[in-house]
C-alpha cells in the first residue's frame, strides 16, 4: 500500500527534488527528467524521460522528478 508517507501533486511543467517510490499519472503525462532513478533501459542506462498514459502507476526509486506535461501524484519514499 502506498501513500503512508504522503506525496506531492505536480502538473504542467512543475518539478520536485524530493525522493519518491511511486508515480501515479492522473492524466497523460510526459516526465522530462529525473535526477536519478533505478529504472534502466535495455542497455542498462538509467531512463531520462518517461511517457505515461492516464491512470498509469510506476514504481521504483525516483529523485528529482521534472514534468514536461500532464499531472501526477508522486508518493514519497
Amino acid at each position: 500500500m502506498q501513500g503512508q508517507q504522503g506525496g506531492v501533486y505536480l502538473s504542467g511543467t512543475q518539478f520536485s527534488t524530493k525522493k519518491f517510490r511511486v508515480i501515479h499519472a492522473l492524466t497523460a503525462t510526459v516526465i522530462s527528467g529525473f535526477t536519478s532513478t533505478n529504472i534502466v533501459d535495455d542497455a542498462g542506462n538509467p531512463i531520462t524521460t518517461l511517457t505515461l498514459a492516464a491512470n498509469t502507476v510506476v514504481g521504483g526509486q525516483f529523485d528529482g522528478v521534472s514534468l514536461a506535461s500532464g499531472s501526477v501524484i508522486c508518493y514519497y519514499a
